[in-house]
């Protein structure tokens, strides 16, 4: 069955894109979808799922039907907690995120103001940019190992080359040799483009000062052992910042979500019922 659509307004009048996959009275559950996806890359993922929970996904500020802001300083990681707190509205979730999604759901997750409504957190290759920047200070073999596998996000804080390469189709085919990807995967070239904003508006700044966020939430960290763009280190060393910690190292590649929905589904069932105490 087709989601429903509707949209949420954030906080400085963006408007969110939300799907909706019906279940009244099951628990909520909140995909959150990465660079440069958008709300497609849960179809599958949400269709398993739906009948244990309330589904919901929504592309992100800049991405598919949301609205697209021009600036970059639209993209923080606090104004993508609004997105989120606007797709929320109020209800206590469960919370599935990947890539992108994962770093902005872990903004989310250790803000204190949030840990009433946010029942467990599954993250699937993506870490908190703050934990990353005390990983990084380590200077030791994992993080410049870390640093090798993130050499695109220095190439995507260069001006006018990285747009230029996605309208071409020079990054695609670029980056499709790290790990293929289908050619009906829903994406629009905007959310190659204006997804670039995240990595400009946030990681420098958030590398340079980490701050100390930590949470109590139960979290899953899944880290796929073939991922190009993501170390298994920089995921699931987080006790520190997260000690209700669940740690899950599978085979496959970075895009799990679209490659292999029915793990990610076996993964969150599996995290609600042990870690969340919830009986699916």
């Amino acid at each position: 069955m087709p989601p429903s659509k509707s949209t949420a307004t954030s906080a400085d009048g963006t408007r969110i894109a939300v799907n909706t996959y019906p279940n009244p009275g099951a628990p909520v559950l909140v995909c959150v979808h990465g660079y440069p996806d958008n709300a497609a890359l849960w179809d599958q993922v949400a269709e398993d799922l739906a009948e244990d929970f309330e589904v919901v996904t929504y592309d992100v500020r800049g991405a598919g039907e949301s609205d697209h802001p021009t600036t970059t300083s639209a993209y923080t990681l606090d104004r993508l907690q609004e997105d989120f707190e606007a797709v929320l509205n109020g209800r206590t979730a469960h919370v599935l995120a990947h890539d992108w999604g994962s770093i902005q759901t872990w903004h989310s997750v250790t803000d204190p103001r949030l840990k009433d409504q946010i029942t467990s957190f599954t993250s699937i290759s993506g870490p908190s940019l703050d934990h990353a920047g005390y990983f990084i200070r380590r200077a030791n073999r994992a993080a410049l190992k870390q640093l090798l596998h993130s050499w695109y996000v220095f190439y995507f804080h260069l001006p006018y080359l990285p747009e230029l390469a996605w309208r071409r189709g020079w990054a695609q085919r670029a980056f499709n040799r790290l790990e293929p990807q289908p050619p009906d995967d829903n994406r629009e070239l905007s959310d190659y483009v204006n997804g670039m904003k995240l990595y400009r508006a946030n990681v420098l700044p958030r590398l340079r000062r980490p701050a100390e966020r930590r949470t109590d939430v139960p979290v899953l960290a899944v880290s796929p052992d073939a991922d190009p763009f993501v170390t298994t280190p920089l995921q699931t060393d987080i006790a520190r910042w997260a000690p209700n910690l669940t740690v899950k190292v599978v085979r496959g590649g970075h895009w799990m979500p679209r490659n292999e929905p029915g793990l990610v589904a076996e993964l969150v069932r599996e995290h609600t019922r042990q870690v969340a105490r919830w009986e699916a």
